[in-house]
């Protein structure tokens, strides 16, 4: 619930005591200023406003960051599952009257340095919503973007009909999703009366059935100023925007009375309970176990902040974690895998919920789970919780309100959404100070706060959905099924003149979408614009204890970051693909005094997060040059540095490997994890599957990260007795844990740097019994300084490796596709680096996009090149494979042949630069140097090279690299049954 937070960039706002100076009734430009209140917990100062002639509401809040944000959110609610809403925002994203291009917001990502585009978050989409741009035009999109009934191969009569459509392809991915399919019924379950019981971004099978006139009837009602919520943030001119929004929006339009308010669900007299069906997971970590049940408990009105905050915390204290009650009970007993993702408190909809329940169980365990459930909460409301646990929750409050975030408009923006969304004062959710004062004080009014919370919420609550989910082996035969009788029944009742009406609008989008659009209507800075050089950020370098320690002074608002990374260089390569659950299990088994309950509940109570994960990091200069290790991360509040490190301390010295049952819990929820991710994530693994036979860094990334750590982490979660694999975690902490391979980088204020630093010296003491000089596994270590202002790195040479084509096909329980090729190329201090990143954006934006998601149907797809010096191509969602590699090969001829302009060069530019100009946290700054060995040098040069890029060097690097037979390249796909596929010699099917 505050997660959300990210806190001063100066004490002395002059943003917010601009806006301190507005007065209630005062009128600007067509608003009235309604309430002007200062939030001095984020250090801003907000101002609500109404439009006098249409309604429309306005929250600016004030603040001194110049990361500005602009937002407009409308109230959507659709009462079918035909996606009108999600179609509604793509489709609005494909152009309007002032702006008649095919999406302009994709093509705004490459025209300006904005580091965040989306619907409900930038200007365009509601400034020029007076009408859906042209309509012939915007039919067109309706048809690409949302559903349409076309010819397999559109220039081809005789192939096949088949439902297209950009949405209509994502949404079969995300029924594919077995967590996301799981949510999604829970919440039309639980909340059955109104907009809540249909699937708002489309049920696959419901979206053919909507028609233009019922999106266009939509948008009419819908996304109107009436209905509309404005948010702006940062140190913007407030007054100017309004007088824009006015003249340019707003005085267009007249007051309507929008019927979109969320009525309240009927209260239930009596618990339900309901059951759905999933495709079967070949990757459970437990094949035998893939059944889900959660209990879900209706609770109150989301509009009434102190309830929905203090309702949130008890959440927290009731999962959050091995002291929590329902980790004590569900999770260790080991029933299940993990809690099910639905789990906790959800704020989202009219009336908040919250679920409990477990993924990755037996049937047989149904009632078992159910009973245990039932017990626990009577356990709460018998004893309650400890006052350190409450103290830890309010603790991790503190921390967030202190950590500075670069995105914290834009998370502001998300945070008072639903509650803004239905009528609620978005201004009070902001007082966190004050609803912390006001929960201390009911706790101190009244002990059993909470408890009575509990009572009444969850023992008492009729409105209780059980709901189970069991994988069915023909479920995803059935939707394909299901989806061909849909079908059918469209065709059936085609005339011939429906058929050639079909066949000639599929050739007339297609000539749509091959059109190069004029884009010149947008607005657009100039590469000119950009500033020539970066600003400095100062470190300081020194020891502590023989380690290299990197100082960064930065205004951290009381908080303390630190860093170390522990090379593996001596570690025995069997050894090595149990470094991710090295990693993860290091911080949560227990240390020095502490069993691993104590050791969560310290860090809680003294710390903003302990972690440590595995860490590749290429060479700047040489392909099969990298570093290879760990990196330790934590901050806190400056008074509880020792405490921090007192921590680290005992994890390095006495970490306790004993506990072979605990390890198990931890294990399986691993593996769940790992597992869910795959649907998610699918191209990130396709892409470092193509990768691992091209270099070095790729080949361990994969048994870090890739399928292969998940088919790793499976096979251990089946294995019945784990003490083999307990003993493995001594000798790994031995390699990793010693100062001898280890450097460390703290960021804190200049006030509070020496207190670090002398800390950090007191650990390196704490620790010293541990420094040991290990043989590297691998002789050919070579040392490596960049610079006077970079840390040594001991880098791992592979003088002898050979990169080596390859072809995967992971065939998976998906509807659809995710697909890569991967080239190997140049490091990053190459010449030609920066002509490759240009490169990678233009074929991005200009070719793949329309050839990939327009034409293919994809939801997502396009190039980059990685810092380890690949050029990637990937598809998302995608309902193509082969044809996608296709897609791929054609950008390269399409930028060999230079089919492009300087326009679309500079565009590039500007994208690239959108990212190498993104602010950076505080905690953040000095992190590329120690990490990376990227000195501000190195990005200068970088900068000064992407600046020269020219279409010569484009064409040049398109062919030198990417073209067939010049570089070694791989190939990855992860998607269902394919028989072509199977049949060609040339891929490895797994």
């Amino acid at each position: 619930a505050w997660s959300f937070l990210g806190c001063c960039l100066s004490r002395g706002s002059s943003a917010g005591e601009r806006a301190l100076q507005y007065t209630v009734g005062q009128k600007i430009h067509g608003f009235t200023v309604k309430e002007v209140t200062a939030v001095p917990d984020l250090f801003l100062t907000s101002v609500k406003l109404s439009h006098d002639a249409t309604g429309a509401q306005y929250l600016h809040a004030a603040r001194d960051d110049s990361n500005n944000l602009f937002s407009v959110q409308f109230r959507t609610t659709p009462m079918d599952s035909t996606g009108v809403t999600h179609i509604l925002e793509h489709t609005v994203l494909c152009g309007s009257q002032r702006f008649p291009c095919r999406d302009p917001f994709f093509k705004m990502l490459n025209r300006s340095l904005s580091t965040f585009m989306n619907t409900s978050r930038t200007f365009y989409s509601v400034i020029n919503s007076t009408s859906i741009g042209c309509e012939k035009d915007m039919l067109f999109f309706f048809r690409q973007e949302g559903w349409r009934l076309e010819h397999k191969t559109p220039t081809d009569p005789s192939s096949r009909l088949m439902f297209k459509g950009v949405v209509f392809n994502e949404m079969k991915g995300e029924f594919s999703d077995n967590e996301r399919l799981y949510a999604q019924r829970l919440q039309n379950k639980l909340l059955p009366d109104h907009t809540y019981a249909v699937v708002s971004g489309g049920e696959p099978l419901a979206i053919p059935d909507l028609t233009w006139e019922q999106l266009k009837h939509f948008h009419a009602t819908h996304y109107h100023p009436s209905n509309a919520r404005f948010f702006t943030y940062g140190d913007l001119p407030l007054e100017q925007h309004l007088q824009q929004i006015e003249e340019e929006a707003l005085s267009k339009f007249e007051r309507t009375e929008p019927n979109t308010a969320v009525p309240s669900q009927t209260h239930w007299d009596k618990p339900r309970v309901d059951h759905v069906t999933c495709r079967p997971d070949a990757l459970a970590p437990d094949p035998m176990k893939q059944n889900t049940l959660c209990m879900s408990y209706l609770l109150g009105d989301i509009t009434d902040t102190f309830e929905t905050f203090t309702l949130s915390l008890l959440s927290s204290l009731m999962i959050s974690g091995p002291n929590s009650p329902f980790y004590k009970a569900l999770i260790e007993p080991e029933i299940g895998s993990d809690f099910s993702s639905s789990v906790g408190f959800d704020g989202s909809t009219r009336q908040a919920s919250f679920t409990i329940g477990l993924q990755g169980m037996a049937e047989a365990d149904t009632e078992t789970v159910k009973h245990i459930i039932a017990q626990s909460i009577d356990d709460i409301i018998a004893t309650g919780f400890e006052e350190e646990q409450i103290e830890a929750l309010l603790h991790k409050i503190e921390i967030q309100m202190k950590h500075q975030s670069t995105s914290f408009g834009l998370a502001l923006a998300s945070y008072i959404a639903s509650c803004w969304n239905h009528d609620g004062d978005p201004v009070q959710l902001l007082k966190i100070s004050e609803n912390v004062s006001r929960f201390r004080q009911c706790l101190k009014e009244n002990p059993r706060y909470l408890q009575d919370k509990v009572q009444h919420y969850f023992k008492d609550n009729t409105h209780r959905l059980t709901l189970t989910m069991s994988p069915d082996e023909r479920f995803l035969e059935k939707q394909a099924e299901a989806e061909e009788q849909k079908l059918q029944q469209k065709i059936q009742n085609l005339s011939d003149a429906d058929h050639k009406d079909i066949y000639e609008k599929g050739l007339q989008l297609l000539a749509v979408q091959s059109t190069t659009q004029d884009a010149s209507c947008l607005p657009a800075l100039k590469v000119s614009d950009i500033e020539p050089i970066i600003p400095y950020t100062p470190v300081q370098l020194g020891t502590a204890g023989g380690v290299p320690v990197q100082c960064c002074e930065q205004p951290t608002n009381g908080m303390v970051y630190f860093r170390a990374m522990c090379n593996l260089n001596s570690l025995p390569e069997d050894l090595k693909i149990y470094v991710p659950l090295f990693c993860s299990v290091i911080t949560k088994l227990g240390c020095g005094e502490l069993d691993y309950r104590q050791q969560a509940q310290r860090i809680e109570l003294k710390t903003g997060g302990m972690s440590v994960s595995p860490q590749i990091i290429p060479d700047t200069d040489d392909l099969d040059l990298y570093e290879q290790g760990i990196i330790l991360s934590s901050s806190c509040l400056d008074r509880n540095l020792p405490d921090m490190f007192q921590l680290w301390s005992d994890i390095f010295n006495s970490p306790h490997f004993d506990d072979e049952q605990h390890l198990r819990v931890l294990v399986m929820m691993s593996s769940q994890e790992l597992s869910n991710g795959i649907s998610y994530s699918g191209h990130m693994y396709a892409m470092t599957r193509a990768a691992r036979t091209l270099v070095p860094t790729a080949d361990l990334q994969e048994t870090f990260g890739g399928m292969d750590q998940v088919k790793f982490m499976k096979s251990i979660a089946e294995m019945t007795d784990l003490t083999s694999v307990l003993r493995k975690l001594p000798w790994i902490k031995r390699h990793l844990l010693n100062p001898e391979n280890m450097r460390c980088a703290v960021n804190a204020t200049p006030q509070k740097m020496s207190d670090a630093a002398g800390e950090v010296e007191r650990f390196m003491g704490n620790i010293a019994a541990n420094r040991k000089e290990r043989k590297p596994v691998r002789p050919t270590v070579v040392e490596v300084r960049l610079s006077e202002f970079a840390q040594h790195y001991s880098s791992i040479q592979e003088p002898h490796f050979k990169p080596c084509q390859m072809k995967t096909y992971f065939q998976l329980p998906f509807n659809v596709n995710f697909v890569s090729e991967c080239v190997r190329t140049v490091p990053f201090s190459h010449a030609d680096y920066a002509s490759l990143c240009i490169l990678a954006r233009m074929m991005t934006a200009k070719f793949l996009h329309g050839e990939i998601r327009e034409k293919g149907g994809a939801y997502g797809g396009g190039a980059r090149m990685g810092g380890g010096g690949l050029f990637s191509f990937y598809s998302y969602r995608d309902p193509n494979s082969t044809q996608t590699l296709s897609a791929f090969r054609g950008g390269v001829e399409w930028a060999r042949a230079g089919k492009f302009t300087q326009q679309d060069i500079n565009e590039a530019k500007l994208s690239v630069f959108s990212a190498v100009d993104a602010p950076v946290a505080p905690s953040d700054k000095g992190l590329g140097c120690f990490l990376n060995g990227i000195t501000d040098e190195l990005k200068q040069r970088y900068r000064e090279r992407l600046f020269a890029v020219t279409d010569k060097n484009l064409i040049d690097v398109a062919g030198r690299y990417l073209g067939v037979g010049q570089q070694t390249c791989g190939v990855a796909i992860l998607g269902p049954e394919n028989e072509s596929i199977r049949k060609d010699p040339s891929w490895v099917v797994k």
